[in-house]
């Protein structure tokens, strides 16, 4: 199984930074690649507020996720990079297509590409849009995925859909990797996963997921598989869960008191009992058995969100911790 690392991103994100710098970033990402991990991983909005995740409604800001791995791709020259996931609606899938081309021949070959259908409306209105209803984002999707996905594999492209259109389009120079940069999509729904298996080489959904509730989105994956005629062994599935490791329980327990104190507020008002559901929580034993029943379910990349919000890392040593303790027993990435 490969590991990833969400890498602190907003202005959230680390204690005591507001704004986040670069540096800080790129400190991360050094201090991870050092520690064994295979990938590190940005997502897509122009900023953010935590309200959904219980904490203040303020606009956190932002680092756009293709100029900042490019701006890192010097600095860890080992890892993959990825996007988690980009907002198809942010830009024109061409033009998309252009960046992420060059932004895998600046990494040498090391880009893995999540599309998804977005949902959180403030990014639609900063730019002007109405954030469509769930089924036309879909849709919308799927353009975005076409468009893309034909042009990373070095096709012409020639499209005219309702949101997404290209004239003779071709990406000069290509991107590094043959036949393209794996190109995967974020989200849990049955049509999101049917868009998954049509036209994309892989799947991911996190941050919070048990095995049961996987294991029943798994069913619609193995049933849009056979609508398609597609082996579900090449959907690539990868995993974001949030994590946290101690050595033993009391060690658990003042990591998780410390998380809480650094979290935003309102973010982390449950016990770490309650907390441990559906996460990646314990001790070195019980993370190693977790991931074992992960492996179970065909996931072949597991994504650490060291912190209680996405793209948060309440501490650079919970990184290190985490991640001495999953590449024990796990092959080198392939």
């Amino acid at each position: 199984m490969r590991i990833g690392l969400a890498l602190p991103q907003y202005d959230y994100s680390v204690p005591g930074e507001d704004p986040l710098r670069f540096e800080t970033i790129e400190r991360h990402a050094r201090v991870a690649e050092a520690a064994g991990v295979d990938s590190l991983w940005l997502s897509d909005h122009l900023f953010l507020d935590l309200a959904k995740y219980g904490g203040p409604d303020r606009r956190y800001g932002a680092y756009e996720p293709i100029g900042t791995l490019a701006a890192l791709a010097r600095a860890v020259p080992r890892v993959r990079l990825g996007t988690l996931v980009l907002l198809e609606a942010l830009r024109p899938a061409a033009v998309l297509a252009t960046a992420l081309a060059t932004l895998d021949r600046i990494t040498g070959g090391r880009l893995d590409v999540g599309l998804g259908a977005g949902w959180y409306a403030p990014d639609y209105e900063a730019v002007g849009l109405t954030m469509p209803r769930p089924g036309e984002r879909v849709d919308r999707l799927r353009e975005a995925l076409t468009v893309v996905g034909d042009l990373l594999a070095g096709n012409p492209v020639t499209f005219a859909g309702r949101a997404h259109a290209a004239a003779g389009a071709v990406l000069d120079p290509p991107p590094v990797q043959t036949p393209r940069p794996p190109l995967f999509v974020g989200g849990k729904g049955d049509r999101v996963l049917r868009a998954a298996v049509d036209l994309a080489d892989g799947w991911n959904t996190c941050w919070v997921w048990t095995p049961a509730a996987y294991r029943e989105r798994l069913d619609a994956l193995h049933r849009a598989c056979d609508a398609a005629g597609r082996d579900p062994a090449t959907v690539w599935r990868s995993l974001g869960l949030y994590a946290l490791c101690g050595e033993d329980e009391a060690d658990l327990a003042r990591r998780f008191e410390r998380l809480r104190a650094v979290s935003p507020p309102g973010v982390l008002d449950v016990d770490l009992a309650e907390w441990r559901e559906g996460r990646l929580v314990g001790t070195p034993e019980q993370i190693r058995a977790q991931l074992a029943g992960w492996a179970d379910l065909g996931v072949e990349t597991v994504i650490l969100g060291v912190g209680a919000v996405p793209f948060q890392v309440g501490a650079l040593d919970d990184v290190e911790c985490l991640l001495e303790v999953c590449g024990q027993g796990r092959g080198a990435p392939g």
